[in-house]
């Protein structure tokens, strides 16, 4: 399991006085990028191969209320690559200074070529490189199927 710890800043807080939504989202999205750099895949090498991450969903549970003060550690683990390599799922929990776990969360992207705006099968470099990341232990290979498990379909409006 991969793990990145944050101190939590004014500006993640809300209304309430506590973790904002959005920054769970910002700390799971740093620790995404600290664990592809970590594991010989940032920015330079998605530049180099025109490719980049997209999100397809984040499901968060909130457990406990995080505050201003005290430290929180982000886990990672990946819990699912397609076999071509595009599709990817990962499981982030989040614990407060004594370890309790404050929030989990799931959530499925894939990587897109930023040439053609589409997602496509990882060149095999690539997909070696991905291939190699630690597995949390209820991984899974993931198929096409399993991106659209929720249902959800756009629905357009007209335009006038």
């Amino acid at each position: 399991m991969y793990t990145k710890d944050f101190d939590i800043r004014w500006s993640d807080i809300d209304a309430n006085r506590h973790l904002a939504n959005s920054a769970y989202q910002n700390f799971m999205s740093h620790t995404r990028m600290a664990f592809l750099i970590a594991h010989g895949f940032g920015h330079k090498e998605m530049a180099n191969f025109e490719i980049g991450p997209v999100i397809f969903y984040e499901h968060i549970y909130y457990y406990r209320e995080a505050f201003q003060g005290k430290p929180i550690t982000v886990s990672l683990e990946l819990t699912g690559l397609s076999e071509d390599g595009a599709f990817f799922e990962f499981t982030h929990n989040f614990y407060d200074y004594k370890g309790r776990n404050l929030a989990y969360c799931e959530m499925m992207g894939a990587w897109m070529n930023l040439r053609d705006r589409k997602i496509n099968p990882l060149p095999s470099s690539v997909k070696g490189i991905i291939a190699a990341f630690p597995k949390a232990e209820n991984f899974r290979i993931l198929t096409k199927e399993d991106t659209r498990k929720h249902g959800k379909k756009p629905k357009d409006i007209a335009m006038s």
